[in-house]
């Protein structure tokens, strides 16, 4: 495989990666009058997941992927920033819509980036070690969300979070991911 596996390497840790340890559902769990409606914030976020998975991935056919991932990472700023500011039910499902509208943009996209610069003959190995990536990434990000957590409290972490994905941002925006052309597949 090529350079170009490094550009969607870094994407991992950004985007799949963000999944469990700044989870909108840490939120709701963690503060006590949310704990009974938790089911139905991830329910909230899987649909709005479920129902946008299928617009942005018609738009990521006609669309440059690195400019719809810094959309979608912009997305999940804006969810992190919105549950940093406030733990009221209404502010919660607006963040989690958020979170989920992320995935959404974002899920797809990636999978659709690994096959493009992977050669077809290594495509089952570049998914699974872009899945590996993604689990590691997930540990190492949910070990300092718990540590920001339990030290810094709720809104700390999310604005690490939000710090985070905009590095992100800055990584793609320097390296931007070139997928391979159709006479190096």
């Amino acid at each position: 495989m090529g350079e170009e596996h490094h550009n969607v390497g870094g994407g991992t840790g950004s985007t799949r990666g963000n999944e469990p340890p700044f989870s909108p559902a840490l939120l709701p769990i963690r503060h006590g009058p949310f704990l009974a409606v938790s089911p139905l914030i991830m329910v909230a976020m899987n649909a709005v997941y479920a129902s946008s998975a299928y617009p942005f991935g018609r738009l990521s056919d006609t669309m440059s992927h690195t400019k719809l991932l810094v959309l979608g990472l912009i997305v999940l700023i804006g969810a992190d920033l919105v549950l940093a500011m406030h733990d009221h039910w209404g502010v919660v499902l607006l963040g989690v819509s958020l979170w989920g509208l992320h995935m959404g943009i974002t899920q797809g996209l990636l999978a659709t980036m690994v096959a493009d610069t992977a050669p077809a003959d290594l495509r089952g190995t570049a998914y699974g070690l872009f899945s590996l990536a993604s689990g590691l990434a997930v540990l190492v990000a949910s070990v300092l969300a718990e540590l920001l957590w339990d030290r810094l409290g709720a809104s700390v972490t999310f604005y690490a979070g939000a710090v985070f994905f905009g590095l992100a941002i800055f990584g793609v925006a320097v390296r931007p991911v070139t997928p391979r052309t159709d006479s190096t597949r």
